[in-house]
């Protein structure tokens, strides 16, 4: 394990801070300028419509120099939990709503590497829409539904290319597959 020898504060926003450490290594080895990126942590969910719809944002990201589909998602804000924060997220960013409890899919590392927080992923099932978007002043985001079935393909052919998007379909997918083998039984 690293010992974290000093750190201090690049640069520190709402958004994340950048902060720089000096770590010793196990095998004594200093290491002066280690960045480390702090972020809340994120959610999303993959939205299913009682008709099978997904419920996909579509938005420009600037770092990306490109307009990008995805599942809605967000940072957790003070004091909520992952759960509060994605139904906030998708009823701000998208509209829709759910009656069903949100299925947790998983929770990962961002990246580790240079990154301290995690993303939550969950499923929300029989979606529905109840209001306008109430988005932030900086959000520009269309709404888009696509079938499920044909979400696997917009994947394959480069039209869904956000990482975390992609694996939350995937896990979306073993999720409803695995649930539908066992009703079958």
């Amino acid at each position: 394990m690293w010992k974290t020898i000093s750190s201090k504060y690049v640069y520190k926003s709402p958004f994340g801070n950048l902060r720089i450490d000096s770590c010793k290594l196990p095998n004594g080895s200093v290491i002066e300028n280690y960045y480390v990126n702090e972020y809340s942590d994120w959610v999303n969910a993959v939205v299913i419509t009682k008709g099978n719809k997904v419920v996909l944002v579509e938005q420009y990201r600037h770092a990306g120099n490109d307009f990008f589909l995805e599942i809605p998602a967000g940072k957790v804000e003070d004091k909520e939990s992952h759960e509060e924060g994605i139904l906030r997220e998708i009823k701000e960013e998208t509209g829709y709503i759910s009656k069903s409890k949100p299925i947790l899919l998983g929770e990962f590392w961002t990246n580790p590497a240079t990154q301290n927080n995690k993303v939550a992923t969950y499923l929300i099932l029989d979606a529905f829409e109840a209001s306008n978007q109430t988005l932030d002043t900086y959000e520009e985001i269309n709404v888009r539904l696509i079938d499920f079935d044909d979400m696997e393909e917009m994947i394959q052919n480069k039209q869904i290319t956000q990482l975390f998007t992609v694996s939350a379909y995937y896990m979306a997918k073993v999720y409803l597959s695995n649930k539908e083998r066992m009703n079958v039984k």
